[in-house]
């Protein structure tokens, strides 16, 4: 095996911080895609320590907003976010000291948010549909906020400087290193601008023939004002983290040589590929990424190098792209022709249980509770026939009076009033439609057991259906 070209870290670092950088580049396996002969390494910036490529930028932008002393001691950073600059910015205030206000649309994914308040950020969620320059886009309430709160900082990475040139400084001279100096194509989506202006300014400063792809999703601005300097018309797209509704000041569009628009439908069935087949476990703006990559690598001979940058892991997605019912539900997967769709089709994956007559009324609660299993079903242990289902009305008064669950059973408590308790998976939709303008939710009957469908689980699916 042949040494590592890549500078080593020190074995023991003297705080999370010290970790951010110095991602690997690994090639993608030769039968991944077949047609293609040249190298296509990927730039896994998940590695980050948190989790994501924007971690470089956080850094940047606040040691430079301490040395300017717009960031002083016990101050609050403010930003807006798709939320990997969201999490970068609370893991380094989190190591720093300093509080975070976080900003961000509500079509991101809850494992986002959800990362945000662990690192003790306060959430503010904005309405994704408000246009640029709206009170409510994202990026006006941020500059708001920040106004409003005493000793604050406005991060604002669509206009920070030092966004894109953390990228200069670092992601750029990793590349070229571990290339070792030749980069022939270098592949990259748009958020903000910054990775992609940053990192290709300084590989054309090493090579002014590196060709620079941007990739964008439809519905973003980026590639159509690319090509005609003409803002155009924003639309609506799936992807996160890439793409925008406004031309922001870190993006410079003379470092790019071409421009590849890919369909949310493209980018989420090749970010699962990636993982399925590689064990790269990435986020959807990686797979629109790696798309273009391999629509460039097509013509190149077999001696060139195709470096893609891979922003983030696919944690941060597993709700959304890694979520088939996510992807039906939103048409990214065939639909079900309505003609013969049954209720089997509309059944969502989550989590399942059924209690016996004989179990605890607490274990009964931790169903219900912690695994969201409603309504509970009872089965009868000698032939698994269906007996009814937990009462939560008589659960509610008894965790009310503080009442000792443990010692109570659920053969005591089993209610079984609704006007239809069960239904079988194969019969047609259309009778869950019925039975559901009638009552919250349905046990539904499966190859597999029970489960249940809920209004809201209708809700969602019906969108599946092709009439």
């Amino acid at each position: 095996m042949e040494p590592s070209t890549l500078m080593p870290k020190a074995q023991i670092l003297n705080n999370i911080l010290d970790a951010i950088g110095e991602t690997p580049l690994v090639r993608l396996p030769a039968d991944f895609a077949p047609e293609v002969k040249c190298e296509i390494l990927l730039k896994l910036e998940y590695q980050n320590p948190g989790g994501s490529v924007k971690d470089r930028i956080a850094l940047q932008m606040i040691r430079a907003a301490e040395e300017s002393g717009e960031l002083t001691r016990g101050g609050t950073i403010v930003e807006c976010t798709s939320g990997n600059t969201g999490a970068g910015l609370c893991m380094v205030a989190a190591a720093l000291g300093y509080k975070s206000i976080i900003v961000i649309p509500d079509k991101m994914s809850q494992e986002k948010i959800d990362t945000l308040r662990a690192y003790g950020a306060k959430v503010v969620v904005t309405p994704a549909n408000a246009p640029a320059g709206d009170p409510l886009h994202y990026t006006k309430v941020a500059e708001r906020i920040a106004k409003e709160t005493p000793n604050s900082w406005w991060a604002n990475q669509f206009g920070n400087q030092q966004n894109p040139e953390a990228h200069y400084q670092s992601t750029g001279p990793e590349i070229w290193r571990q290339c070792g100096e030749q980069v022939d194509v270098f592949v990259a989506g748009c958020g903000t601008g910054g990775t992609i202006s940053g990192t290709a300014k300084y590989l054309k400063e090493q090579n002014p023939s590196v060709k620079i792809v941007g990739v964008d999703p439809p519905g973003s601005v980026y590639a159509g004002y690319w090509k005609t300097r003409e803002l155009p018309s924003a639309g609506s797209y799936a992807v996160e983290g890439v793409g925008e509704d406004e031309i922001p000041g870190t993006w410079d569009p003379e470092l790019i040589d071409d421009y590849q628009v890919i369909s949310d439908s493209d980018s989420f069935k090749m970010t699962r590929e990636l993982c399925r087949l590689t064990g790269i476990f990435a986020g959807g703006s990686s797979g629109m990424a790696l798309c273009a990559a391999l629509n460039e690598a097509k013509d190149l001979p077999a001696g060139a190098k195709v470096v893609v940058l891979i922003p983030d892991s696919g944690r941060a997605y597993l709700s959304k792209v890694f979520s088939n019912d996510w992807l039906m539900d939103n048409n990214f997967k065939p639909g079900i022709s309505a003609e013969s769709a049954s209720i089997s089709d509309l059944v969502r994956d989550k989590a399942n249980a059924t209690v016996n007559p004989d179990d605890t009324l607490a274990w009964a609660f931790k169903q219900i509770s912690d695994r969201a299993v409603r309504p509970l079903a009872v089965i009868n242990p000698s032939d698994q026939s269906l007996m009814g289902f937990v009462d939560e009305q008589q659960l509610m008064f008894l965790l009310a009076a503080d009442d000792d669950l443990s010692k109570r059973q659920v053969r005591d408590y089993i209610s079984n009033d609704a006007p239809v308790v069960s239904i079988d998976a194969n019969t047609p939709w259309q009778q869950a439609l019925s039975i559901l303008s009638n009552q919250e939710a349905v046990l539904v009957k499966t190859d597999a057991g029970w489960t249940s469908l809920s209004r809201h689980d209708l809700l969602r699916a019906l969108p599946r259906l092709t009439h």
